[in-house]
């Protein structure tokens, strides 16, 4: 994995007092975690963000704290909805020698055959498996060809992924990941279970019965 450093410094400003140091361009963030006391810390709201919008769950960070350099994991990112920009990011500094456990994301590749050919639903499932690995070993995210979904019912199971050495998947194995369905339903859902009647028709009837 590519190691991407960030740079930063403490931050004596907390509070109300913290849209003002967005004002003036900065990011405020946190650093907490492996033999470290929290950290409030600022950046360059222009440049963590180009860094940061690169970064997944998983993505191994350098955090420059005014020449210290902690390892680290994005752990929250907080967003004004209004304008799409980070308001705050906490990271979690751990340890290159003890294992942790976290989420790596799945990304959906190709083209499902049954969907072109059988007008099939791709049904996702799960957006990330969890795992336990040393930092540096982890991966950014989880390629998955789904063009072996060749016919309705096809399925991936969390028991099909091969993750590299180092990694060990914690994710219950026989959980679907994606599936073609018929149906736009979810993937744990019966077919038959599917099919309800409507609210309406369902008090209508109980006003007859008792009529």
């Amino acid at each position: 994995m590519e190691k991407i450093i960030l740079k930063a410094s403490k931050r004596t400003v907390i509070g109300k007092q913290v849209s003002a140091l967005r004002r003036q361009g900065f990011l405020p963030g946190v650093v907490y975690g492996h033999k470290i006391e929290s950290t409030p810390i600022q950046m360059d709201a222009h440049d963590a963000g180009l860094i940061l919008a690169k970064l997944t769950s998983s993505s191994m960070v350098t955090i420059d704290v005014d020449g210290k350099k902690i390892p680290a994991l994005v752990r929250e990112r907080q967003k004004n909805y209004i304008k799409g920009n980070l308001t705050h990011v906490d990271f979690q500094a751990v340890s290159l020698t003890e294992k942790i456990r976290t989420m790596i994301s799945i990304h959906l590749n190709g083209v499902a055959p049954a969907v072109k050919e059988n007008d099939a639903v791709i049904v996702s499932n799960l957006t990330a498996l969890e795992v336990e690995a040393l930092p540096q070993d982890l991966i950014e995210r989880i390629e998955l060809d789904i063009s072996i979904l060749t016919e309705i019912g096809n399925a991936i199971y969390v028991r099909d992924i091969t993750l590299p050495k180092g990694i060990d998947l914690l994710t219950d194995p026989d959980e679907v990941i994606v599936i073609a369905s018929g149906t736009a339903m979810s993937a744990g859902e019966d077919s038959e279970e599917a099919v309800t009647e409507e609210p309406e028709l369902i008090e209508k009837k109980k006003e007859e019965d008792e009529e």
